[in-house]
């Protein structure tokens, strides 16, 4: 791939901004001037913003076309807009956003697409043919995990048609206040966690026996699940067993079962309508809500338009963009659950005497990001222009196809978790700054905002969408792109390089109650 160092390059999203963000690799130098007569009158890093005109003291930083900030001194044009010189704006109001006032584009249907997925007999479909192992407490992690290398290395060759085996490790299940409002959320997300359709309904819990989450209140879940049902030898003890050799004999006899089930399964051709896509970010920079995140959003699009199920997420990155968002609710009863979740989050940060700037990096801040809010506006572009049609509280599954937003907290691996507690069988991730993040239950399709990125990590980025800042391609064709590369990894016509290297970080089950 070519470099843009030689001419000086800037992007400006919307008219009405003031500031644009520095596109050359390794920043521009103090004197540089742009075609248009813009000089820069400091050093500005790569991703950064510059000036476009003067700005007084207390006058708003508009970048997106939305207030990111304010001033806190005189800024000359040509100069370096960075966090020593921005006041964060205050959050917008819960109570009087606009709620599904704006209507959604008609987009036309897309007819079809297909991919190659695992029929399950509950009507979904998986992308993978996975045997998930669950577990009803943490104590018992050590032993599944031990018996998953054996598995892995004396089973798995005899079963050629599945794809792998994931122990389900969480932190829960007991030293909690088990019956703390707050815990639904961990135990309604590991009851659904059993449930992804990547795990193609089979089923096994191993206990430990003297948990707080007995495997029958896990198998029971919370009032908004669905109980899981299974077979008395599909549930392994370890206090019943005579001694290790037992544990594991048992574990993987169960695990053989369950095995030879999966093994029956083929992929068969099914309509794109099936994926249910998980979209996230992490390590971003100021070219996220530039190149990649607004592709994500038009491949959300095309998703949606096929009939598909795609979840957003991360709280704390929408929350200053909620007002972009109740507009875009299906109805009201959508928009006023967007609202309830905002507000329990508040309410949760509140309690930790943090608010939602905390979220934001050192590595975001070094990429150009200035603040939660600037960040906010890049991440909500991965939502695409869809109308909103279902909010999910952590852990839930949908009961609705289309564009849906799953509460979750913003951590990277909290967020993976609990979209798969929610039943994503696909996630695309964004990043600025790299990162190796993998999920062991569902590829994950990794996409740099900068070609530099790529180019770096050439065996670790999927796909970049950083030509879009050098004017080389468009919004469109790289959401194109990636909505092709997502049919072909669902269909397992091409492996993503986090399943290549088996790169996968561990559950992170979310637990906002008390630990005891």
């Amino acid at each position: 791939m070519e470099h843009h160092n030689n001419k000086p390059l800037y992007i400006k999203i919307k008219e009405s901004d003031n500031v644009a963000i520095i596109v050359n690799d390794n920043g521009l130098p103090k004197g540089t001037v742009f075609a248009d007569g813009l000089t820069l009158i400091e050093d500005i890093p790569q991703g950064h913003k510059v000036a476009l005109n003067d700005i007084n003291q207390g006058q708003a930083i508009i970048r997106y076309g939305e207030v990111i900030g304010y001033a806190k001194v005189e800024i000359k044009k040509g100069a370096w807009i960075n966090e020593s010189v921005t006041q964060m704006p205050t959050a917008p109001m819960l109570h009087e956003l606009p709620i599904a006032t704006k209507k959604a584009p008609v987009l036309p249907p897309l007819d079809g697409y297909t991919f190659e997925g695992y029929r399950n007999k509950d009507g979904s479909v998986g992308t993978r043919n996975i045997l998930g192992i669950t577990m009803s407490v943490n104590c018992v992690s050590g032993v599944v995990e031990y018996v998953c290398k054996i598995i892995e290395r004396d089973l798995l060759p005899k079963y050629p048609n599945v794809d792998g085996v994931v122990a389900l490790t969480h932190l829960y299940g007991c030293g909690v206040a088990i019956d703390a409002p707050a815990a639904i959320v961990p135990i309604r997300s590991i009851h659904n966690l059993a449930k992804n359709p990547n795990f193609g309904g089979e089923i096994m819990v191993v206990s430990l026996g003297c948990e707080k989450l007995q495997p029958a209140r896990l198998l029971k879940g919370t009032e908004d699940t669905i109980p899981i049902r299974i077979e008395d030898d599909d549930l392994v003890t370890l206090q019943d067993e005579h001694g290790f050799k037992a544990m594991v004999d048992h574990i993987l006899m169960v695990a053989e079962k369950h095995l030879q089930k999966l093994n029956l399964r083929k992929r068969e051709t099914v309509p794109a309508s099936e994926l249910v896509v998980g979209m996230q970010c992490g390590g971003s920079d100021a070219f996220s809500g530039v190149t990649s995140n607004p592709s994500v959003g038009y491949a959300s699009d095309l998703l949606v338009r096929c009939g598909a199920t795609v979840m957003f997420s991360e709280v704390t990155e929408v929350r200053d963009g909620i007002h972009l968002l109740t507009p875009r609710a299906a109805d009201e009863a959508v928009g006023k659950a967007l609202i309830r979740e905002m507000q329990w989050y508040d309410q949760y940060l509140a309690a930790g005497k943090v608010d939602r700037s905390a979220n934001t990096t050192p590595g975001n801040k070094k990429g150009g990001l200035n603040n939660i809010v600037e960040k906010a506006m890049g991440s909500i572009a991965k939502s695409g222009t869809s109308p909103i049609v279902e909010v999910l509280s952590p852990g839930q599954r949908p009961t609705k196809k289309g564009l849906i937003f799953a509460a979750t907290p913003a951590s990277d691996f909290v967020c993976g978790s609990q979209q798969v507690a929610s039943g994503i069988t696909l996630q695309v991730f964004t990043t600025g700054r790299g990162t190796p993040y993998g999920l062991a239950m569902v590829p994950v399709i990794k996409m740099s905002s900068r070609n530099i990125v790529a180019e770096q990590w050439f065996d670790l980025i999927d796909i970049s969408a950083g030509d879009i800042a050098l004017g080389k391609a468009t919004i469109e064709d790289i959401g194109w792109r990636l909505f092709h590369l997502i049919l072909d990894v669902a269909s397992g016509r091409k492996k993503p390089w986090s399943d290549h290297w088996k790169l996968y970080n561990p559950l992170a089950i979310f637990n906002p109650a008390p630990i005891t």
